[in-house]
């Protein structure tokens, strides 16, 4: 215990009882009940009880309020009181930063970060910056969210649009440049959303968010495997060095999300330099003649500087590659076997259009109209890595440039 607990409490003159106090509130703080902890430190009940009720006034005596365990000694992390004294004392006659903190024994930094925070109008007053410092240390603090309104409700409405937490807190920076109260990094969004006891948004927002798999799926080797294709495939090694950097647009890729029983289905394109969403409309199956039919009639509304090629993975449904490329006059190129990543930008959009589209749920019961409306909304978004232009804006941009 580090301390002899005094046995013999009638002999008068007893000393403080501060290292019992001590000792009694961290017994308690572990699980003890106040009797068990009296018994080991050597107190009345009485005693255990009055440091943690107080006592009742009573006629010809005041009440007491209850004396609580004794404050924690600060530790030595903290710049001390006296320590922010000798801070004030050596600024006033002209010290620099890097001299008082050679004679406190501490890092420039730390006196620079000291005089920055808690500097007064009139200059550094060291018991106020002691106030201020011993105000901010409790811990939890309570978040940025709970503490203003505005705030709260701005994210809450973003998130509601199926705006990502990283989207919400760039645009707030720019929509209130010069309100700090308004700004908020994207990791406090995910605690408001996700820590229990804290949340200060409401629980139903975070099915907002894009993924609802709590962990990665490790990525397998991918097996040798022969073609499943009559004609022979144009891998993606052979595709245009243009396309892999992303500087010319017009480039694609392709695949399907399926539905509820593997019954259902919607084809996906996404544009590699703009990140343009269109969603093909495949109601009844996914044979290779229907797909064939439906992605040639939707490249046909493009103009033919965007169709420059499109990038499939190794699927069944694209079969008659090679009547598409005929039809649409756009070559097709193909993934390696399990190998996503090589249509990562296609990949990330079905995670996206998974908030619209669910898995497990009837796909073919969304509409052509429907899904130009979920197009739409994807390509007004913004999106980081277009620096936060949208890919609508984007892709306008790169046709007024070409033309």
């Amino acid at each position: 215990m580090g301390f002899q607990i005094r046995r013999d409490r009638s002999s008068g003159g007893g000393r403080p009882l501060g290292r019992e106090r001590a000792e009694y509130f961290r017994l308690m703080a572990l699980g003890y009940s106040s009797k068990a902890a009296c018994r080991i430190v050597g107190i009345n009940p009485r005693t255990g009880k009055r440091w943690r009720n107080g006592t009742a006034p009573r006629p010809g005596r005041p009440g007491a309020p209850p004396v609580g365990p004794p404050p924690r000694p600060e530790s030595g992390r903290y710049l001390s009181e006296d320590e922010r004294i000798v801070i004030a004392d050596l600024l006033l006659a002209g010290a620099s930063l890097r001299s008082v903190a050679a004679a406190l024994g501490r890092s420039p930094s730390t006196i620079s970060r000291e005089v920055r925070r808690n500097a007064q109008p009139g200059g550094y007053r060291p018991h106020a910056a002691q106030a201020m410092a011993r105000s901010r240390r409790p811990r939890p603090r309570p978040g940025k969210l709970a503490a203003c309104g505005e705030l709260r409700a701005a994210v809450q409405g973003m998130l509601e649009r199926n705006w990502s937490p990283e989207q919400i807190a760039v645009m707030l920076r720019r929509r209130f440049p010069g309100r700090a109260e308004m700004h908020v990094c994207h990791e406090t969004i995910y605690q408001a959303l996700y820590v229990q006891g804290r949340g200060e948004l409401r629980r139903e927002l975070a099915a907002a968010l894009r993924t609802g798999r709590a962990a990665r799926r490790p990525h397998r080797q991918p097996d040798q495997r022969q073609s499943r294709f009559a004609d022979p495939m144009v891998m993606i090694s052979d595709r245009p060095a243009e396309a892999a950097d992303r500087a010319v647009p017009g480039h694609w890729e392709g695949d399907l999300i399926i539905g509820r029983n593997q019954a259902s289905q919607i084809g996906t394109l996404v544009e590699r330099a703009t990140r343009y969403v269109l969603l093909v409309h495949l109601p009844a199956d996914r044979t290779a003649a229907t797909v064939r039919d439906a992605l040639a009639a939707t490249v046909a509304t493009l103009p033919a500087q965007l169709r420059r090629s499109l990038t499939w993975d190794q699927g069944s449904e694209m079969a008659l590659h090679r009547e598409f490329a005929v039809l649409a006059d756009m070559p097709v190129y193909f993934c390696d076997p399990h190998s996503p990543w090589q249509r990562g930008s296609n990949e990330n959009t079905n995670g996206l259009l998974r908030q619209y589209f669910p898995k497990g749920t009837d796909l073919s019961v969304h509409s052509r109209p429907h899904l130009d409306a979920v197009a739409a909304e994807l390509n007004s978004r913004p999106r980081k890595t277009l620096d936060w232009d949208t890919p609508a804006e984007r892709l306008a941009k790169l046709l007024a440039s070409a033309s």
